[in-house]
Protein backbone atom coordinates (compact mmCIF):
# COMPACT_ATOMS: atom_id res chain seq x y z
CA UNK A 1 0.00 0.00 0.00
CA UNK A 2 1.21 3.30 -1.02
CA UNK A 3 2.48 5.71 1.79
CA UNK A 4 -0.16 8.77 2.97
CA UNK A 5 1.09 11.71 2.56
CA UNK A 6 0.35 13.51 5.91
CA UNK A 7 0.27 17.25 5.99
CA UNK A 8 -0.45 19.46 9.02
CA UNK A 9 -1.50 22.94 8.73
CA UNK A 10 -0.95 25.77 11.39
CA UNK A 11 -3.12 29.08 11.51
CA UNK A 12 -0.30 31.17 13.08
CA UNK A 13 -1.07 34.55 14.60
CA UNK A 14 1.19 35.89 17.04
CA UNK A 15 2.76 32.71 18.09
CA UNK A 16 6.49 33.77 19.01
CA UNK A 17 6.51 32.22 22.49
CA UNK A 18 5.25 28.72 21.26
CA UNK A 19 5.42 28.04 17.59
CA UNK A 20 8.84 26.08 18.00
CA UNK A 21 8.16 23.88 20.28
CA UNK A 22 4.68 22.90 18.55
CA UNK A 23 6.68 22.33 15.54
CA UNK A 24 9.36 20.58 16.76
CA UNK A 25 6.72 18.40 18.39
CA UNK A 26 5.00 17.87 15.19
CA UNK A 27 7.69 17.12 12.83
CA UNK A 28 7.58 13.28 13.96
CA UNK A 29 4.19 12.75 12.92
CA UNK A 30 3.63 14.21 9.62
CA UNK A 31 5.12 14.48 6.40
CA UNK A 32 5.22 18.21 6.49
CA UNK A 33 3.87 21.30 8.08
CA UNK A 34 2.44 24.20 6.12
CA UNK A 35 2.58 27.12 8.77
CA UNK A 36 0.44 30.57 7.47
CA UNK A 37 1.80 33.00 9.53
CA UNK A 38 -1.41 35.54 9.66
CA UNK A 39 -0.37 38.63 9.74
CA UNK A 40 2.02 38.69 12.84
CA UNK A 41 3.30 41.52 14.41
CA UNK A 42 5.82 39.41 16.34
CA UNK A 43 8.86 37.01 15.22
CA UNK A 44 6.75 34.22 14.59
CA UNK A 45 7.65 34.45 11.02
CA UNK A 46 11.53 33.88 11.95
CA UNK A 47 11.06 31.35 14.18
CA UNK A 48 8.23 29.30 12.43
CA UNK A 49 11.49 27.19 10.57
CA UNK A 50 12.52 23.63 11.14
CA UNK A 51 12.73 20.17 9.43
CA UNK A 52 9.47 19.92 7.05
CA UNK A 53 8.07 23.08 7.75
CA UNK A 54 6.64 25.19 4.37
CA UNK A 55 6.00 29.00 5.15
CA UNK A 56 3.56 30.80 3.91
CA UNK A 57 2.21 34.48 4.94
CA UNK A 58 -0.30 36.97 5.00
CA UNK A 59 0.69 40.98 4.88
CA UNK A 60 -2.56 41.42 7.18
CA UNK A 61 -4.46 39.52 10.10
CA UNK A 62 -7.14 37.89 7.72
CA UNK A 63 -8.39 35.36 10.58
CA UNK A 64 -8.14 31.94 11.59
CA UNK A 65 -10.55 30.86 8.83
CA UNK A 66 -8.52 32.29 5.99
CA UNK A 67 -5.22 31.39 7.31
CA UNK A 68 -6.64 27.45 7.00
CA UNK A 69 -7.95 27.88 3.63
CA UNK A 70 -4.84 29.06 2.47
CA UNK A 71 -2.93 26.60 4.26
CA UNK A 72 -5.34 24.06 2.51
CA UNK A 73 -5.31 25.44 -1.27
CA UNK A 74 -1.30 24.45 -0.69
CA UNK A 75 -1.71 20.88 0.60
CA UNK A 76 -4.26 20.57 -2.53
CA UNK A 77 -1.73 21.75 -4.87
CA UNK A 78 0.88 19.23 -3.25
CA UNK A 79 -1.16 16.50 -3.55
CA UNK A 80 -1.80 15.71 0.23
CA UNK A 81 -3.96 12.75 1.27
CA UNK A 82 -4.54 13.48 4.64
CA UNK A 83 -4.69 16.88 6.37
CA UNK A 84 -4.61 17.94 9.85
CA UNK A 85 -5.60 21.28 11.13
CA UNK A 86 -3.64 22.34 14.39
CA UNK A 87 -3.18 25.01 16.43
CA UNK A 88 -0.05 26.98 17.19
CA UNK A 89 -0.26 27.92 20.97
CA UNK A 90 0.28 24.88 22.41
CA UNK A 91 -2.87 22.95 23.88
CA UNK A 92 -3.06 20.04 21.45
CA UNK A 93 -0.56 16.92 22.06
CA UNK A 94 1.22 15.74 18.83
CA UNK A 95 0.89 12.07 20.23
CA UNK A 96 -2.89 12.11 19.31
CA UNK A 97 -2.13 12.22 15.48
CA UNK A 98 -1.98 8.70 15.11
CA UNK A 99 -5.45 7.84 16.68
CA UNK A 100 -6.67 11.24 14.57
CA UNK A 101 -5.71 9.38 11.64
CA UNK A 102 -6.44 5.79 11.73
CA UNK A 103 -10.46 6.12 10.73
CA UNK A 104 -9.05 7.44 7.38
CA UNK A 105 -6.39 5.13 7.55
CA UNK A 106 -9.47 2.45 7.41
CA UNK A 107 -11.06 4.01 4.87
CA UNK A 108 -14.07 4.74 7.90
CA UNK A 109 -14.52 8.18 7.97
CA UNK A 110 -13.23 10.98 5.42
CA UNK A 111 -13.13 13.70 8.28
CA UNK A 112 -12.02 13.02 11.67
CA UNK A 113 -12.98 15.61 14.57
CA UNK A 114 -11.14 15.66 18.11
CA UNK A 115 -12.95 15.87 21.31
CA UNK A 116 -11.63 16.95 24.34
CA UNK A 117 -15.06 15.70 26.26
CA UNK A 118 -14.02 12.26 25.17
CA UNK A 119 -10.87 12.90 26.39
CA UNK A 120 -9.93 15.60 28.50
CA UNK A 121 -9.83 19.56 28.71
CA UNK A 122 -7.34 20.32 30.99
CA UNK A 123 -8.03 23.20 33.18
CA UNK A 124 -10.82 24.87 31.55
CA UNK A 125 -12.20 27.55 32.13
CA UNK A 126 -15.80 27.52 33.12
CA UNK A 127 -17.17 30.70 30.68
CA UNK A 128 -15.09 28.72 28.05
CA UNK A 129 -17.06 25.44 29.46
CA UNK A 130 -20.35 26.74 28.81
CA UNK A 131 -19.18 28.57 25.14
CA UNK A 132 -18.60 25.37 23.80
CA UNK A 133 -21.52 23.54 25.36
CA UNK A 134 -23.85 26.24 23.51
CA UNK A 135 -21.80 25.66 20.54
CA UNK A 136 -22.94 21.47 20.63
CA UNK A 137 -26.31 22.42 21.21
CA UNK A 138 -26.36 25.32 18.08
CA UNK A 139 -25.17 22.50 16.00
CA UNK A 140 -27.68 20.29 16.99
CA UNK A 141 -30.41 22.40 16.55
CA UNK A 142 -29.37 23.78 13.27
CA UNK A 143 -27.26 21.05 11.23
CA UNK A 144 -28.52 17.93 13.20
CA UNK A 145 -25.02 16.85 13.72
CA UNK A 146 -24.90 14.98 17.28
CA UNK A 147 -21.36 15.68 18.62
CA UNK A 148 -19.45 16.33 21.79
CA UNK A 149 -17.28 18.68 20.81
CA UNK A 150 -17.85 21.30 17.94
CA UNK A 151 -14.99 23.86 18.13
CA UNK A 152 -12.51 21.52 18.30
CA UNK A 153 -9.31 22.81 16.26
CA UNK A 154 -7.35 19.48 15.97
CA UNK A 155 -8.90 17.57 12.63
CA UNK A 156 -7.95 15.12 10.22
CA UNK A 157 -9.43 15.32 6.29
CA UNK A 158 -8.58 13.01 3.83
CA UNK A 159 -8.28 14.45 0.01
CA UNK A 160 -12.20 13.77 -0.48
CA UNK A 161 -13.35 16.22 1.81
CA UNK A 162 -10.08 18.37 1.60
CA UNK A 163 -11.63 19.33 -1.66
CA UNK A 164 -15.72 19.15 -0.88
CA UNK A 165 -14.46 21.61 2.47
CA UNK A 166 -14.11 25.15 0.95
CA UNK A 167 -13.75 27.77 3.79
CA UNK A 168 -15.26 31.13 3.46
CA UNK A 169 -15.53 32.32 6.97
CA UNK A 170 -12.72 33.96 7.57
CA UNK A 171 -12.40 34.41 11.54
CA UNK A 172 -13.85 31.98 14.43
CA UNK A 173 -17.42 31.12 12.52
CA UNK A 174 -14.87 28.93 10.16
CA UNK A 175 -15.45 26.45 12.87
CA UNK A 176 -19.48 25.65 12.17
CA UNK A 177 -19.48 26.26 8.55
CA UNK A 178 -16.62 23.13 8.34
CA UNK A 179 -19.48 21.49 10.30
CA UNK A 180 -22.09 22.88 7.92
CA UNK A 181 -20.18 21.66 4.77
CA UNK A 182 -19.82 18.11 6.43
CA UNK A 183 -23.68 17.70 6.58
CA UNK A 184 -24.05 19.41 2.95
CA UNK A 185 -21.05 17.18 1.53
CA UNK A 186 -22.72 14.13 3.36
CA UNK A 187 -19.08 13.31 4.49
CA UNK A 188 -18.47 10.30 6.75
CA UNK A 189 -17.24 11.58 10.23
CA UNK A 190 -16.02 10.39 13.63
CA UNK A 191 -14.88 11.65 16.97
CA UNK A 192 -12.12 10.19 19.05
CA UNK A 193 -10.66 11.76 22.29
CA UNK A 194 -8.07 13.74 22.47
CA UNK A 195 -6.72 16.30 25.27
CA UNK A 196 -6.55 19.88 25.00
CA UNK A 197 -4.40 21.57 27.55
CA UNK A 198 -5.38 25.17 28.96
CA UNK A 199 -2.33 26.98 30.01
CA UNK A 200 -1.82 30.69 31.16
CA UNK A 201 -0.58 31.27 28.02
CA UNK A 202 -3.08 29.67 25.89
CA UNK A 203 -5.87 31.15 28.08
CA UNK A 204 -4.35 34.59 27.81
CA UNK A 205 -4.49 33.99 24.03
CA UNK A 206 -7.50 32.66 23.49
CA UNK A 207 -10.94 34.55 21.98
CA UNK A 208 -12.53 36.47 24.82
CA UNK A 209 -15.50 34.94 25.45
CA UNK A 210 -17.69 37.78 24.78
CA UNK A 211 -16.05 37.53 21.36
CA UNK A 212 -17.30 34.44 21.20
CA UNK A 213 -20.39 34.84 22.44
CA UNK A 214 -21.22 37.38 19.56
CA UNK A 215 -19.77 34.64 17.22
CA UNK A 216 -22.49 32.46 18.35
CA UNK A 217 -25.57 35.27 18.27
CA UNK A 218 -23.79 36.05 14.76
CA UNK A 219 -23.99 32.20 13.17
CA UNK A 220 -27.67 31.91 14.95
CA UNK A 221 -28.67 35.00 13.27
CA UNK A 222 -27.48 34.03 10.07
CA UNK A 223 -29.32 30.71 10.33
CA UNK A 224 -32.53 32.12 11.33
CA UNK A 225 -32.72 34.94 8.79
Amino acid sequence: MKKKKIFAVIAAYNEEKTISEVLEELKEYVDQIVVVDDGSSDETFKKATGPKVILLRHLANLGQGAALQTGFEYAKRNKADIVITYDADGQFLACDIPRLIKPILQNKADIVLGSRFLGQAINIPPTRLLTLKLGIIFTFLFSGLKLTDVYNGLRALNSKSLHKINITQNRLAHASEILDKIKINQLRFTEIPVTVKYTDYSKQKGEKNLNALKVFVDLVTKKLY
